[in-house]
């Protein structure tokens, strides 16, 4: 047993280097997104390379700039720009079919980066995938306040540091909305939804599934579960999803 791969980086055209742990094994590469101001070191994110190395499975985890080891400014990400990050890493690490692991916004990451490279994507997994949330997840006096503002700051509970929402963010977010309409994609996706998310309607899983173009979707509901899915249980079923898939591919 090695432990978590070395942490490596790849330079983007303006410099910013990106921080990214790649496993070495057999395909397809399991690529972990997080979500928004998470990293790769998140319990979901360890538990799939740690599964990963135990079957010789190759994945590879990194963080969009200017968030966890990347380099780069927070305020500056947008959508457009995080998505670019996951593409620039599978194209210039990768080789052969990738299978996208999505957590929150890191779902949404997911069905933008299929859409942009459909040859590479083997399937998605989107765990509370919370695609639009710039749309359905802000009130409209919040969405005032990005216009007037620029910006949102106000707590969270899943970190120390308050959570910041930029006007250039939610106007990529809005310019970005995959569930206005079919979302143009026939690769295998499986859907982890919590019913008890407080962040992420439970529904959106259904919406998403809708308007997937793929028949090959499955939904998975687990009535307790949080926004998260972290626990014991819930990554089990996260794993055997994965495992599941890869064997299918």
């Amino acid at each position: 047993m090695t432990g978590s791969p070395a942490l490596s980086t790849i330079t983007r055209p303006d410099g910013v280097r990106l921080a990214c742990r790649h496993r070495a094994g057999r395909g397809p590469t399991i690529v972990f997104l997080p979500g928004y101001m998470s990293d790769m070191e998140g319990g979901k994110a360890l538990a799939l390379d740690a599964w990963a190395q135990a079957h010789g499975q190759a994945m590879l985890r990194l963080d969009y700039s200017g968030n966890g080891a990347s380099e780069g400014d927070f305020a500056s990400g947008t959508l457009d720009i995080w998505r670019d990050d996951v593409l620039l890493a599978i194209d210039v690490l990768l080789s052969g079919p990738v299978l996208l692991v999505g957590s929150s916004m890191g779902g949404w990451i997911a069905l933008l980066v299929a859409l942009a490279r459909p040859d590479r994507v083997a399937g998605i997994v989107g765990i509370a995938a919370a695609p639009d949330f710039t749309e359905w997840g802000f009130t409209p006096a919040q969405k005032a306040q990005l216009r007037d503002e620029g910006q949102i700051v106000e707590p969270t509970p899943y970190g120390d540091a308050p959570y910041v929402t930029t006007r250039a963010f939610w106007e990529s977010g809005q310019a970005n909305r995959l569930l206005t309409g079919p979302i143009a994609l026939d690769c295998p996706v499986r859907l982890l939804q919590g019913q008890c998310d407080p962040d992420v309607p439970w529904s959106t899983a259904l919406d998403i599934a809708a308007a997937l173009r793929s028949s090959n979707v499955q939904t998975v509901l687990i009535k307790d579960g949080d926004h998260r899915l972290s626990r014991d249980s819930d990554i089990a079923v996260l794993i055997g999803v994965v495992a599941d898939l890869l064997e299918r591919s």
